[in-house]
């Protein structure tokens, strides 16, 4: 079977066509993207960065998960704030997506503590905000009936009321419990319990971005990936466009936008419709990454300057370098989920293990 692979890997050589190479690239950059000497502002701000992870062993009955997320503060010295958790999750199709607002949930918590108990002036998150906004609905499973009936003020109340005393884990199950938000399923249908827990986590998620919104000006979304290709109406995004043609320290033009205006959201749906982001891509240091860099708010040309020079002084190797070390802290590898296991001394076989014999 390798070899007829092989053989029509050989076929396919060259498959992934390249830009026609009478493409006028540099009548394409004009206006949009500045080679540009970036400074460096050293001055008297705080800063801190944080990112999430998620891993997940399988077994015959069951998925092994864990989740976590850290913050990384600098404020002279370096500070940091974690959250994580393990979970026992059934087998169902929308278990990254579930596993992914879980982490997101942990991630903004953390966020919120650095700004609220250590006041830093500037956090950097992982991502796209108005990524999560434009998807905020989950796309794995369908909204339960019960909850959709329950979407009211008094569910948001008991929601708000729980995080401001509950700043780690999860706040969404004991609401699911003790407003009675689901139907308890028949005993063959319980993976319908994740179906609930993938709409209140949902849930959970946006009442914590309208909270960190509300700090939107201390707020820099950094993506080292992005599929937007606005900027050159181009099939690659953007930003491998940008990689691909452009070598030396600068940025590119500035855009604004709001969210998508067909998005709904179960509670403040003017409040995230009125928010404008500004975007823009950035190179730090020559023939390095191009990083997409979105604001939570209009910021103005001088604006954006100042805050890129502060960026830059804490930059290693053309990347934010507390967003890198959380990153790498946060991580969590097959290797750790094995060593988790084994502390938890969960023994059941699993497929791979079963296929082995």
């Amino acid at each position: 079977m390798l070899n007829s692979l092989y053989e029509k890997a050989i076929a396919k050589r060259g498959f992934i066509q390249d830009i026609e190479s009478d493409t006028d690239i540099e009548s394409q950059l004009e206006h949009k993207w500045f080679n540009r000497f970036i400074d460096e502002n050293h001055g008297d701000f705080s800063i801190a960065a944080g990112d999430g992870s998620f891993n997940k062993k399988k077994f015959l009955t069951t998925n092994f998960c864990a989740v976590g997320a850290e913050s990384i503060i600098y404020d002279g010295e370096i500070k940091k704030i974690d959250d994580s958790d393990i979970f026992d999750i059934p087998h169902v199709s929308f278990l990254d997506e579930l596993l992914s607002n879980y982490m997101a949930i942990y991630e903004l918590k953390c966020a919120l503590r650095a700004i609220k108990d250590y006041n830093v002036d500037y956090y950097m998150l992982d991502g796209s905000i108005l990524g999560d906004l434009q998807n905020a609905f989950p796309r794995g499973a369908k909204l339960p009936s019960k909850i959709k009936e329950n979407l009211d003020d008094s569910t948001l109340n008991e929601f708000e009321r729980r995080l401001s005393h509950r700043h780690y884990g999860l706040v969404f199950p004991e609401i699911r419990d003790s407003l009675r938000l689901m139907e308890l399923p028949k005993s063959e249908e319980m993976n319908k319990v994740e179906e609930y827990n993938l709409h209140l986590a949902s849930i959970e998620k946006i009442i914590l971005l309208r909270e960190i919104l509300q700090y939107r000006k201390k707020i820099i979304s950094i993506s080292k990936t992005s599929s937007d290709n606005e900027l050159f109406h181009w099939n690659i995004p953007d930003i491998a466009f940008l990689d691909k043609f452009t070598h030396q320290q600068g940025m590119s033009i500035i855009k604004y936008k709001s969210v998508w205006e067909k998005a709904a959201f179960p509670y403040y749906n003017d409040f995230f419709k009125k928010i404008t982001f500004t975007i823009f891509y950035v190179r730090f240091q020559n023939n390095k990454n191009v990083l997409k860099v979105e604001l939570p708010y209009k910021a103005s040309k001088d604006q954006v300057f100042e805050l890129i020079k502060k960026i830059n002084a804490l930059s290693v190797q053309g990347y934010p370098y507390l967003l890198n070390k959380a990153h790498n802290d946060v991580v969590i590898t097959d290797r750790n989920m094995k060593e988790l296991v084994k502390i938890a001394k969960i023994y059941e076989t699993t497929n791979r293990e079963v296929m082995s014999w």
